[in-house]
């Protein structure tokens, strides 16, 4: 079953850096993969996300639900993060030691 049917890469610098600033709301089934990326943070975000952290393998390191804004977060280990509206991991019933995968 798909998490997330629309997936949007940030894959070079750039879209790294940008990644969900200036948005006012991600559209639930939308996934943003950030990629290499160990840790985010939620400063100008204007709304609270998921965030799930993947080693390079697919397998779920750490999920931070409902992440509000003017935060940070990590986990050192990941490969890349999957941002997502808040609620959709915990509705998906997804945990750590879970796999993902991009088709």
């Amino acid at each position: 079953m798909p998490l997330a049917p629309t997936v949007e890469p940030a894959f070079d610098s750039a879209a790294r850096r940008r990644g969900l600033l200036g948005r006012t709301s991600l559209p639930a089934g939308t996934a943003l993969i950030i990629a290499p990326c160990q840790s985010v943070h939620t400063f100008g975000m204007q709304f609270a996300i998921d965030v799930i952290y993947a080693a390079r393998d697919g397998r779920i390191i750490k999920i931070r639900h409902a992440m509000p804004p003017g935060r940070i977060s990590a986990a050192f280990s990941a490969f890349a993060t999957i941002e997502m509206a808040a609620g959709t991991a915990e509705a998906a019933g997804i945990r750590a030691g879970d796999v993902l995968e991009l088709r």
